[in-house]
Order: structure tokens, then C-alpha cells, then sequence
């Protein structure tokens, strides 16, 4: 602290001395208009909590118990709240902890005296702030004794205020101290029915729910929770009658409070969910209330139909609500004016004449379609969207078409089933005379094109694109044309090349046609379908490149004022999505003019929200895969903003739970709530942020070792973003870039362009990489982004593998463990939801997908730990006898048959790769192993037989008292007579690999000359090709050694052979490699002498006429 000057010292000295009033001069000049007088105050307020906390806190608490001046009361609350609590990790106004004991005793007194004597209803409010605040970290520690038993004091009070105040702390207070009252549920139950059936004080009502609301959410027992239950009832009755008595205001919070216990305990509600829904979907339709009433309403029903975890089904019971519900939303659709802004608006996202009611309406069908899914919501839509298409008015045309796209991704499944009826519903409305509604069926359409593609690309491109290149003439009605073209976009998204072929022609010239449009906003939704269907149709773009090219030069060029940056964006965006369609060599010349136009822009100075930015870096990312090496001179340009944009800090705003600043209506804005805050982040950065992630990513992948200058740079930027968690898209890019860096470093060294550095170089960016990923893997709450990050590391050590330290293999596998056990936990809680009263088919369906995720995720796993396997072979075995007690359940009959699959490639792993030192665990798999090999499965018998076939190559006399039942087990997949069927095959082929393992490695213990002709007779194999070149190669060697168990007496099989070996010349260099074909050609050659003409003549002729000609040319010559 600097020292303080003798005036100071003396006005230090009155502050602290008996007098009082000094002190409360200065709290008033806190308060001060005049900003010289505020900051003088403020100076020596922090004089004075530097020098004296203790006396400064004490002084604060008198003024509020003793100040006449309410003003001067209020601000004492409030700094009492800002020193006695701590807003912020280092939060400098924190001073409870430097508080000797007894001023902290008597503070709290005077607190809780201050309670009872204020009579200003916001002051009070102030208080139970900071009581509130306080009881909030002390009380876990038992930091306040007096608080509860005062409470309880206060709430059996006849005073309305204290009752109220007591019960508003209690609900903050709740999760705190809701354990250490189960001793006292009876007396509760009692405060709470007593307070919640005051029949005078609304407020005290109020304070009442949300105290009970809040208690029964921090109950952890069911039985706790269910002596409540008549409550229920009341806590209803608390919200009806601020209805009845005209206090929406009241009514609001309530409703509020209300929806967040349909959040966090809905199973609560059931016992009498019809009442309960039954009243919130009466005040959604009463027409007489405030919006934000009847929204609120419709929230709680929403709320409690997207509760799945905690009530799976619950909604679903009851269809009437459903209909009820989607009825009310449908009526909010109608709200919606014809307002002559929205002809003539200049933007796709002018959306004049729609209310909040029409906006509210739409996000609740998408939400009630995806939290109920399409057997529940599909049957009532058809019936109530029918309805509103055969009604005169044009409104209830318009609310149907948009209802239909809103419900689309949530029944999309049941949606599919129906695409005829539902295709022509809203192509017949391509004709409707009102232009809002060939508006709405053409959005419609765009919708279902994303969410029920590519089934409808497929079966409905003849109604659907002729429908639009007629919607695109519209010239009367910009909006429809511009609408029209975005469709086009959805379309060809989600389309095969050829498909979209034939409508080429008639297209690209259309939307040619509308780039020369005087209206700017049917230029650029052009410009967007032209790019995108130049990217589903690839090279065959090219026809029309020459037609296009100009117009988007020319457009680039020449858009460059403040109106046109937009149009200028996507012309940048669509020139090279369409040089990646038409590749480099058609596109080279244009794309150096481009560059240059690129370049300049880059150099001049641009506003904060210029489009141009973001478009930008996703560009010159296209240029780099369609030029290649060739574009490795503009990297010092593109590389530094991406970077800057990369670096970008969250613009975030944090604010209470509860205040009263809403952020939620700005839509650049998404808000999360974490415990009492909630954050608000500006998604705009976060999507710049993510786009120059994932570029910096392609471009390592793009340019490989090109890219190593600047490998430093971006591997500083993106290591701490794998735990950014503000944003999934920023990590998903961090994680995919990290084995492209190390990559690039590898190849780069190998190739001599690292500069001078070497090996060490890559282990230090190894050691920098791998930790950080197992770290963020640790870390990582989403299950989709863990895969992606076992899949990283895979990678990862693919590169650097041999030079990772033990200590780091060792944290990796500890991490797996990890992953395991934190899966096994999540099906456990599945498991546990299945066996709720309310679950049914649909909840069944979307457990089923939440498991395919974790079926994912240990499919990567696998995958891990064969690499490591593979990089550390024998010097791994200790982690994996660590591993075994993870990996043996999943072996397990009740396992599904992908964890049976990766436990079963995990051992062909260590069999193949550790050889003898693998022998010892043969007792414990093996047996495993072949009951796997008859598994219901196909891909579990394929890596059932794999294995068997690497134990039969490497397990020597330990194989061989197994070879008897590997034999029965192999006869069973080879004879099965649809083994050939496409998803057996595989399976077929590697037990047909393994037959051959044991013919060769084990000859003396089976029947040779059974056998042997019997693994002949299943040649070739066609499907694995990886097995395939193995086992012909065998063939060869066997038929070069002469070998009589393959030939037969008298060369029996040789016709058998040379006709094998006929097959698989003719099939190029899929079956065999090229070394394996020129040895089978010069066998077949000796062959030709050796067999008589007549055994050959037939052996010929058992060939296809094409198989002869090819093979009589390939002789000959």
C-alpha cells in the first residue's frame, strides 16, 4: 500500500474513530453524482479495507441495521455481499477469510437482526443476497450454526416478510444444506403446505414453490421425494390463483420455477401429470393472456417431453396432450401478418410480418418432434397439416408447409415411409397463388432434401427439380426465386452425381440466368446453388466451366462496395468450390487471377463483421487441395490471419443466473447456465474461430511436408484447444490436425526440407502433442469427440510410435481404462432408464443410437491398442496383461458383437505380433476364440477365424491339441451354404486363410490328403483381397515345391490348380501380387507341357470365354 499523507492519515483517523457519521458520509459519497467526490471515496474506502477489514466490515454491518437513511442501507448491503463474498477466482474485495472470528460472529448477527427489522421490501431483498451468499460457503463447513434453527424461527413467524425472506434463502441454500434436513422431512412438509396455502400474501406463496421446488430437486432418495406428493396440488394452486387475481407477473414465476422442476425431477409430476398438463395446456390456449404466459406454459410441457433421462416416455402416454399441444403450436403459426417488407426485402433473412408467437411456434414443433420422435408426432401431424391445407386461407397453406419442415428432423425415420404422400403435399403448394406459401413449400422442400436425404434425392428427382427450376422463373417474386436457388443448394448437398446429370442442362443455365439478376439477394442464393452443385457434380462441372467463370470472375472483381460484400463472399466461396469440381488443370490459368484479387483483398483493411473474413480463409483452404504444391507461394499471406483468426478469445459475458439482464433474445448470442451464473458467448467469433481451425488443418493435410514452417506456430495455437470447450467444432479441428502436424514434420525430415532439424525435432513436437491429447481425452465430455481422439492418438503413434517413452505408453493405457470403464458406466445408466415404467419402442430406438456411439468409441479403442501392439510388439505385453481384466469381460455372451469383435482383434494382435511370448495366453483365449468362430455374427467369426489362422501360423505345439476342434469349427463356416453371401464372405474367406495355416503349419496331425484337397477346392478367394495375395501365394509355393498332399496321386489336382491359377491371373492385380501372377504364369507354362492335351482341353473349357483369350495372350507372349 503507499503510504498515505498526513491529511489522509487524519481523515483515516476520524473514519475509524467513536463517531459514526464520518463513516456514513462516506458511504454516501460512494453514491456520489459528482465523479471527483466518488473517486476520493473510493480511495480511502480501499485505504481503509487494506488497513482496517475488520473494522471497515463491522462499521458496513451497523449502517445497515442503524442507518435512517434507506439509501445508505442499501449500498452497505451491497458492499457487505461484494467483501464477505467471492465473485471471482483472485477477487481482491474478498476479506471474510482475513476477518478475526468474532467479527465474522458479528456480522452475521447483525445480518440476521438486520433481517428482521428491515422494513424496505428491496433491501430486504439485498440482504437475503448476501445471507444467502454467505450461508452459500460457509455452511459446508459448518460455518453458521444460528442460521437454520433462525430460519425455521423466521418461517413459523406470523410476519409476512420474514416468512418470505426465510423461505427465498432456503431455496438458494437447498442444495447446501437439503441433506441435513432429511431429519426433519415431517416439519417441512408441514412449513411448506402451511406457507404454499396462505391465502393473503401472493409473494409469500411464491417463496413458498420455490422453496419446495428447490428442496425436492436436492433429495436424492425417490421415498423422500414421494411424501411431497400432496403438495403438488397447492404449488398448482399457487400458479392459478395469480391467474385468477390478474398477477401475470407472479404467475410467470411461477410457471418458471415450475418448468424447472419438469426439468430436473419429472418423474415427481406423474402421479398426476394429467392434471398438471392438463392446466399448463388450458393457459397455453387462452388467447386472453400475455404471450410470454402462454409461452411459458408450452415450455413446461416441452420441458417435460424433452426430460428423457430422468422420465423416458412420459409424454408419449398420453396422445391426447400431444394433439392438444401441436394444435396450440399450429395456431401460434398463424400468427403471421402479410407485410408488404417482406416482397421487397434486399436479404433471405428479412422476416417482416412473422411475431414472436410465429418464432416461438416453430422452435417448439422442431423441439416436440425430436424430443417425442415421428410415431408419436408423424400420426398427428398428417391429420392436423391435412386440415390446413384444404382450409381457404392462405395462413393456415403457409403454417402447415413451414410445420412440416420443422418436425422433419425429428421424424425423419417414420417421415421416410411416407415420402410419396408427403412429396407431393408440398409440391402441389409449388402452385398455390400466394407467394409467402409457394415460399414456405419451396423452404419445405429444402428442409426434407437435409433431413430425408438421400432417400428422397433418390426416389423423387424427377417431380422434385423440375419443381424448382420452375420456382427459379418466378420473376415477379424475388424472394420465391432467390428461395428456389437455396433449395437447390439442400438438393444437390445430399445427391450423387448421377443423379443431378441429367437436370445439368437446365440448371445451370437457369441460374445463370438469375447471377445476372438485378436483385442482389438472387444473386447470391445463385451463387450458393451453383457452388454446391458444382461440388456434388464433380468433373462433370467441367462442360459448363467456361459459360460460369467469367460471371463469377466478374462479380469478384467488380462487387466491392459496403452493399455487395456479401455477393462477393460467395463468389469467392463458389469460384473455388468449382475449380475443386473441374481440377487443376482446367481451372490453373483463372485461378492465378483469382489469387491475385484474393491477395489484394487480404492486404486492405476490413470491418469487424465483413462476411469477407470467414469466406475468405475457407477459400484460399480450396485453392491449396485443387493447386496443390503449386500453391505453396501464397502460404505467407494465408497463414498469418488464419492464425490470428485461429487465436481469437471467446467474447463471453457472465452475468447471474437470476439477474434480470436478458441475453437470450440477442440470437448472435448463445447463453449456457453453469450452478448461478450464466454465460453468454458471441457465436459469430467461435464460428470464425472453428473455420480457421478446421482450414489450418487442411492445410497440413494438403501440402504434407510443404507445410513444415510453419508447424511451430500452428501447433502453439491449436495443443491448448483441445480443451476449448466453448466450442465442439474448434475441438473436432484441434484433435484431426495434431497427426497431420506430426506428419508433416516426419516427411519433412525424411525428405531433407525440415531445415536443418531432425529426429529430436520430432520427438520434442511428439512430446509437446501426445500428453496434451491424453489430457483433453481425459477431460473430454462428449463421447462422439473422445472417438475422434482415440482415433487421433492411433494416428499419432502410427507416426512417432517407436520414440514414445514408456511413461507416456503408460499414461495412454491408463487412459484407456479410463474410456472403458466410463463407457461401461454410461450403458449401466442406460440399462437402468430401460427399466422405467414409461420406456417404450421410440425411447428404445434412441438408446439403441446412443449405444452405436459407444460402440464407436470402442471400435477406436481396438484400434489403439492394435497399434500399440503393433509398435511395441513384446515390450507391450506387461500394459496388456493390465488391460486383460478390461478386455476379458468383453468377451462375454451378454457383450454386443462389436465389443466381442475388438476383444477378439486385440488378441490376433498380440498372437501375430509377440509370437512365443504370446504362448501364454493361449489357455485362456483360444477357447474363446473358437466358440467365436461359430458366433451368430459375421464380423465376429471373421476375426474369430483370423485368429485362428495366426495361432495355427505362430502357436506351434501349443496349437497343436487344438487343431482337431479348430478343424470342425473352420468345416462349419466354409460348408455353411450361405457363406457366400456378401455378409459372410469375409468370414468365409479368412476360415478358407486359416484351413490353408493348418494345412501348412501342421500337417502331421491331420488328415493330409483329406484335407488338403478339400482347402483346394475353396479357391480362389475373391473378397479379402489382403488374404487373398496371401493364400495364392501359398498355392504357389506349394505347386513350386511340387507338393504331393496338394497335387494328388497321379497329379489328380492339377487341372483344379491350373485352373485356380487361371482366375486369379485374370483378375490383374487384385488377388495376387505382381510377383506371385509372373511365378503362377511361368508354373502355368510348365504346366501346359506336363498335362496330357485332353486334361488340359477340359480344364480350358471350364474357363470363361474371355478368361481363355486373356489367358491364350497372356502365354503366348
Amino acid at each position: 500500500m503507499a503510504a498515505a499523507d498526513p491529511t489522509q492519515l487524519q481523515q483515516l483517523a476520524l473514519l475509524v474513530g467513536p463517531d459514526p457519521t464520518h463513516f456514513e458520509t462516506l458511504v454516501n459519497h460512494l453514491m456520489s453524482s459528482s465523479n471527483d467526490q466518488r473517486s476520493a471515496a473510493e480511495s480511502f474506502f480501499n485505504i481503509c479495507k487494506q488497513a482496517h477489514p475488520d473494522l471497515l466490515l463491522l462499521r458496513l454491518a451497523h449502517l445497515l441495521s442503524s442507518s435512517a437513511n434507506p439509501e445508505v442501507r442499501a449500498m452497505s448491503a451491497i458492499l457487505l455481499r461484494k467483501h464477505l463474498t467471492r465473485a471471482t477466482a483472485n477477487d481482491d474485495s474478498f476479506l471474510y477469510p482475513k476477518l478475526t472470528e468474532s467479527t465474522r460472529s458479528a456480522i452475521k448477527n447483525i445480518l440476521l437482526s438486520s433481517l428482521q427489522r428491515e422494513t424496505t421490501k428491496s433491501i430486504t431483498k439485498k440482504i437475503n443476497d448476501t445471507v444467502s451468499e454467505l450461508a452459500a460457503s460457509v455452511l459446508p463447513d459448518g460455518g453458521w450454526p444460528e442460521l437454520l434453527p433462525f430460519m425455521f424461527q423466521c418461517v413459523t413467524s406470523q410476519n409476512h416478510n420474514l416468512q418470505e425472506s426465510a423461505l427465498l434463502i432456503f431455496a438458494r441454500l437447498a442444495q447446501f444444506v437439503g441433506e441435513t434436513l432429511i431429519l426433519h422431512l415431517s416439519t417441512l412438509h408441514e412449513l411448506f403446505l402451511k406457507c404454499l396455502s396462505n391465502s393473503t400474501s401472493a409473494e409469500l406463496r411464491i417463496a413458498a414453490l420455490n422453496a419446495t421446488i428447490n428442496f425436492i430437486q436436492c433429495l436424492s432418495n425417490n421415498n423422500d421425494r414421494e411424501k411431497f406428493q400432496d403438495l403438488l396440488p397447492l404449488m398448482m394452486r399457487t400458479l392459478t390463483e395469480a391467474l385468477n387475481s390478474k398477477q401475470e407477473a407472479t404467475a410467470q414465476e411461477a410457471l418458471e420455477l415450475l418448468i424447472e422442476l419438469a426439468g430436473s425431477e419429472p418423474r415427481f409430476l406423474r402421479k398426476q401429470i394429467m392434471e398438471v398438463v392438463g392446466s399448463m395446456l388450458q393457459i397455453a390456449e387462452a388467447e386472453s393472456l400475455e404471450e410470454g404466459t402462454r409461452h411459458l406454459a408450452i415450455e413446461f410441457v416441452i420441458t417435460l417431453a424433452e426430460a428423457r433421462e430422468r422420465a423416458p416416455g412420459l409424454m408419449r402416454k398420453f396422445p391426447q396432450f400431444v394433439h392438444k399441444l401441436f394444435m396450440v403450436l399450429m395456431t401460434m403459426l398463424l400468427d403471421i401478418e402479410d407485410d408488404p417488407v417482406w416482397h421487397s426485402a434486399e436479404t433471405e433473412d428479412e422476416d417482416a410480418g412473422e411475431t414472436s408467437n410465429y418464432g416461438f411456434g416453430q422452435e417448439c414443433l422442431d423441439r416436440l418432434s425430436i424430443s417425442l420422435g415421428g410415431n408419436t408426432v408423424v400420426p398427428v401431424a398428417s391429420e392436423v397439416l391435412r386440415g390446413f391445407l384444404a382450409a381457404p386461407e392462405w395462413e393456415k397453406h403457409h403454417a402447415a408447409l413451414i410445420a412440416l419442415a420443422q418436425i422433419a428432423e425429428g421424424s425423419s425415420k417414420v417421415m421416410i415411409r411416407n415420402l410419396e404422400q408427403i412429396v407431393s403435399m408440398v409440391l402441389n403448394s409449388f402452385q398455390d397463388p400466394h407467394p409467402r406459401v409457394r415460399w414456405a413449400a419451396i423452404n419445405a422442400i429444402g428442409q426434407l432434401s437435409t433431413d430425408l436425404g438421400p432417400d428422397l434425392q433418390i426416389k423423387y428427382n424427377q417431380q422434385v427439380l423440375p419443381a424448382l427450376a420452375g420456382a427459379m422463373d418466378d420473376f415477379q417474386n424475388p424472394r420465391v426465386q432467390a428461395h428456389a436457388a437455396s433449395a437447390v443448394l439442400n438438393f444437390s448437398e445430399n445427391c450423387a452425381a448421377d443423379i443431378l446429370a441429367p437436370y445439368l442442362d437446365g440448371i445451370v443455365s437457369k441460374l445463370l440466368v438469375l447471377l445476372q439478376n438485378g436483385k442482389q439477394m438472387v444473386q447470391e442464393g445463385a451463387l450458393t446453388a451453383l457452388a454446391s452443385v458444382a461440388d456434388s457434380s464433380q468433373e462433370q462441372f467441367q462442360k459448363y466451366y467456361d459459360a460460369v467463370m467469367p460471371y463469377l470472375k466478374a462479380i469478384l472483381v467488380n462487387a466491392n462496395d459496403k452493399s455487395n460484400r456479401m455477393l462477393r463472399a460467395k463468389a469467392m466461396e463458389c469460384i473455388s468450390l468449382v475449380g475443386m469440381a473441374v481440377g487443376r488443370d482446367k481451372f490453373r490459368d483463372d485461378a492465378r487471377q483469382v489469387m491475385d484479387v484474393l491477395m489484394s483483398l487480404q492486404g486492405s483493411q476490413m470491418d469487424a463483421d465483413d462476411p469477407t473474413i470467414s469466406y475468405m480463409l475457407q477459400a484460399w483452404a480450396r485453392l491449396c487441395k485443387c493447386l496443390g504444391k503449386d500453391f505453396l507461394p501464397y502460404m505467407n499471406v494465408v497463414i498469418p490471419p488464419l492464425l490470428q483468426s485461429a487465436q481469437l478469445k471467446p467474447d463471453v459475458t457472465i452475468t447471474s443466473a437470476d439477474s434480470d439482464v436478458d441475453i437470450d433474445d440477442d440470437d448472435s448470442i448463445e447463453t449456457i447456465t453453469l450452478g448461478d451464473k450464466r454465460i453468454g458467448i458471441k457465436t459469430s467469433v467461435l464460428e470464425e474461430k472453428a473455420t480457421a481451425c478446421n482450414m489450418l488443418c487442411c492445410y497440413a493435410d494438403e501440402l504434407k511436408e510443404g507445410f513444415f514452417p510453419w508447424i511451430d506456430q500452428v501447433a502453439t495455437t491449436l495443443v491448448p484447444l483441445l480443451k476449448f470447450y466453448f466450442h465442439e467444432e474448434v475441438r473436432k479441428a484441434a484433435v484431426s490436425a495434431m497427426p497431420e502436424l506430426l506428419r508433416s514434420a516426419k516427411l519433412a525430415i525424411e525428405k531433407g526440407q525440415s531445415h536443418g532439424r531432425n529426429e529430436l525435432y520430432l520427438k520434442q513436437l511428439s512430446d509437446y502433442i501426445l500428453p496434451a491429447l491424453v489430457e483433453a481425452l481425459h477431460k473430454e465430455p462428449e463421447v462422439e469427440i473422445c472417438a475422434s481422439m482415440l482415433d487421433s492418438l492411433t494416428e499419432c503413434i502410427q507416426v512417432s510410435g517407436p520414440i514414445l517413452e514408456e511413461s507416456q505408453v503408460r499414461s495412454i493405457v491408463d487412459e484407456v481404462k479410463q474410456v472403458i470403464t466410463a463407457s461401461a458406466a454410461r450403458k449401466q445408466e442406460r440399462a437402468e432408464r430401460a427399466r422405467t415404467e414409461d420406456f417404450d419402442v421410440e425411447e428404445g430406438e434412441l438408446l439403441k443410437e446412443e449405444n452405436e456411439q459407444e460402440e464407436e468409441l470402442f471400435d477406436q479403442v481396438g484400434e489403439l491398442l492394435g497399434t500399440l501392439i503393433k509398435t511395441f510388439r513384446v515390450s507391450f505385453l506387461p500394459f496388456f496383461d493390465e488391460l486383460s481384466s478390461y478386455i476379458t469381460p468383453m468377451w462375454g455372451k451378454d457383450k454386443t458383437a462389436e465389443e466381442r469383435r475388438i476383444a477378439i482383434c486385440i488378441f490376433d494382435d498380440v498372437v501375430e505380433q509377440c509370437r512365443e511370448a504370446a504362448l501364454k495366453y493361449y489357455d485362456t483365449y483360444v477357447p474363446f476364440l473358437l466358440e467365436a468362430c461359430n458366433d451368430e455374427n459375421p464380423d465376429v467369426r471373421q476375426a474369430a477365424v483370423y485368429g485362428v489362422g495366426v495361432c495355427a501360423e505362430f502357436g506351434g505345439s501349443a496349437f497343436k491339441p487344438l487343431v482337431r476342434e479348430a478343424l470342425s469349427k473352420l468345416n462349419v463356416v466354409i460348408s455353411d451354404p450361405s457363406a457366400h453371401l456378401p455378409d459372410n464372405v469375409m468370414a468365409y474367406d479368412n476360415a478358407v486363410s486359416a484351413l490353408g495355416k493348418i494345412c501348412q503349419f501342421h500337417r502331421d496331425s491331420i488328415d493330409a490328403a483329406q484335407v488338403f484337397p478339400a482347402w483346394l477346392s475353396c479357391l480362389p478367394i475373391k473378397s479379402d483381397l489382403i488374404e487373398a495375395k496371401l493364400v495364392h501365394d501359398q498355392l504357389c509355393s506349394m505347386v513350386e515345391r511340387s507338393d504331393r498332399e496338394l497335387l494328388g496321386m497321379n497329379n489328380q489336382y492339377l487341372p483344379k490348380v491350373v485352373h485356380v491359377f487361371a482366375e486369379v491371373i485374370c483378375a490383374g492385380k487384385d488377388l495376387a501380387t505382381e510377383q506371385t501372377v509372373s511365378r503362377m504364369i511361368n508354373l502355368l507354362r510348365q504346366l501346359q507341357q506336363m498335362l496330357p492335351p485332353a486334361t488340359l482341353a477340359s480344364t480350358w473349357s471350364s474357363l470363361e470365354p474371355q478368361q481363355q483369350l486373356a489367358l491364350q495372350s497372356i502365354l503366348s507372349s
